[in-house]
């Protein structure tokens, strides 16, 4: 049986799920769906367990989140067969093509199952069995799409037509039994045409989920897209190993045409085929579609955290940190973060997008970071400030360390609240331990690490005339990271 490899695309910021989702941390990256503690991303892999010939996957990320893939992966026992990394996003036909590149790198000819990582899919076992019925018509050369079976006629998505008429089990829902060719794509249409594609019965939504041989798309997409393969051939042959990643060749990869792999491939082919999947899916695109995918209460609410909801009704509230109280409200969204709460009516959820571009216009930070911001050694959280100064709280994960750096205008003060930390400042070294300190200078050349079994967690008083995130000189770092990039302070 030829081998399966799951090709998971983790590009987007979901800014419809703003303030939770943002460009520092989007919503593939955070646990939404069910009621455990797996993510969207951790999701979307578990829910292939039991597919035949599954392979390890390949994942395909921007630079600012790879450390984040990697853990999300760690965490659930899945040691990924490359994670490649994007220098920019170029849309889904050139990370298609890097997948179907790199999987036949020594000669193999796998199926690709393309997924993007911010889904959710409720009848996993329903997904696999249509994912298994797929396969013949993949390894025959067809390319396949899952179209999902609408509910209603929505206008938010683009939609498949299917060349003749989907058939139907007894209870109504297609069966996902063969791929039928595709007749056309049709862009979101207004409400009366998607009536009309409803009353057809040959109309399904663009899920944006494929399987295909790895042979086949490529052999499409160098026919369709030549200027797609070659682009991404260059940034292939040309990348860099960066600890457990392949870094794409930056101009290469810049000079690659941005456009979907609909839109290279899928609307031009003539071996296309879309497949029935009805599994309870939804991109979430948005807080009131999260409210509609999500278990609720007796009242309609869907309550998750640290909330309290009296004679309230069909709410979404949401607390990551301090107590929400709904308190005889109706059909309201309430996303409670550090710094940052959304009131909204569920109809107006789909609105959160003009508030993010506002806050953009602004230069407000809220707009693409969290107050607490991850690092490949943990974390830190800016908790006060003031003119001169401000107060972080600094985690270190066991083993993990920071960058041997200096700073020229800023003094630091550590405090250890928990854990052992090992100082080096100036090529001495020291450990410090629970309820002791110790003082960074000005210029002091240092670095702070864990060599114990538990996280540190420290508090960090930093003084000075400057205080920004590129008042950093590096001069070593375990992670490959330049002294040059603000984003990447500590």
């Amino acid at each position: 049986m030829t081998a399966l490899v799951p090709v998971i695309l983790c590009g987007g910021t979901g800014t419809r799920l703003w303030p939770l989702s943002r460009a520092t941390y989007p919503k593939q990256y955070w646990a939404l769906a069910g009621e455990g503690d797996e993510t969207l991303l951790q999701q979307t892999h578990q829910r292939l367990e039991g597919i035949a010939a599954l392979q390890p996957p390949l994942l395909i990320c921007n630079e600012d989140h790879r450390f984040i893939v990697a853990e999300q992966m760690r965490q659930i026992g899945v040691e990924p067969a490359a994670i490649l990394l994007e220098p920019m996003g170029r849309n889904t036909a050139p990370a298609v093509a890097v997948a179907a590149l790199q999987a036949t790198t020594h000669g193999d000819d796998p199926l690709l199952l393309v997924l993007a990582a911010d889904h959710v899919i409720q009848n996993a076992a329903g997904f696999r069995a249509a994912v298994e019925a797929g396969m013949a018509a993949a390894e025959a050369g067809q390319l396949v799409t899952f179209g999902i079976v609408p509910t209603a006629p929505e206008t938010g998505y683009g939609y498949i037509e299917a060349a003749e008429p989907l058939h139907t089990a007894d209870n109504g829902n297609p069966a996902p039994l063969q791929p039928v060719p595709i007749a056309r794509f049709v862009e979101k249409p207004d409400r009366a045409t998607a009536e009309q594609f409803l009353a057809s019965g040959r109309f399904t939504w663009n899920s944006g989920m494929f399987l295909f041989k790895a042979s086949a798309i490529l052999a499409e997409l160098e026919r369709l897209a030549p200027e797609v393969v070659s682009a991404c051939r260059s940034a292939l042959e040309h990348d860099s190993e960066d600890l457990d990643f392949l870094r794409l060749e930056r101009e290469a990869f810049a000079a690659c045409p941005n456009v979907a792999i609909d839109v290279a491939v899928m609307e031009r082919t003539d071996r296309g085929a879309v497949l029935p999947l009805n599994a309870g899916w939804s991109d979430v695109g948005s807080w009131s579609a999260l409210w509609e995918t999500a278990e609720q209460d007796a009242d309609g609410n869907v309550l998750r955290g640290r909330v309290i909801s009296e004679a309230s009704s069909n709410c979404y509230l949401r607390s990551e940190h301090r107590l929400v109280v709904g308190l005889g409200v109706d059909n309201l969204v309430v996303v409670e973060t550090d710094d940052v709460v959304l009131v909204a009516h569920r109809d107006r959820a789909q609105d959160v997008k003009t508030i993010v571009g506002l806050l953009e216009r602004e230069g407000a930070r809220e707009s693409k970071a969290h107050r607490r911001i991850y690092r490949p050694w943990g974390s830190y959280d800016g908790i006060t400030e003031g003119e001169r100064w401000q107060v972080k709280k600094i985690v270190v994960n066991p083993g993990a360390s920071l960058s041997l750096q200096m700073h020229h205008h800023r003094a630091e003060h550590w405090i250890v609240v928990s854990g052992t930390a090992l100082v080096e400042k100036d090529g001495v070294e020291e450990l410090i331990g629970e309820n002791q300190s110790t003082y960074i200078p000005l210029g002091c050349k240092h670095r702070l690490s864990n060599p114990g079994r538990i996280p540190v967690e420290l508090i960090e008083v930093q003084s000075g005339p400057y205080l920004g995130e590129d008042d950093i000189r590096r001069f070593d770092d375990r992670y490959g990271r330049s002294d040059s990039a603000r984003q990447y302070a500590h």
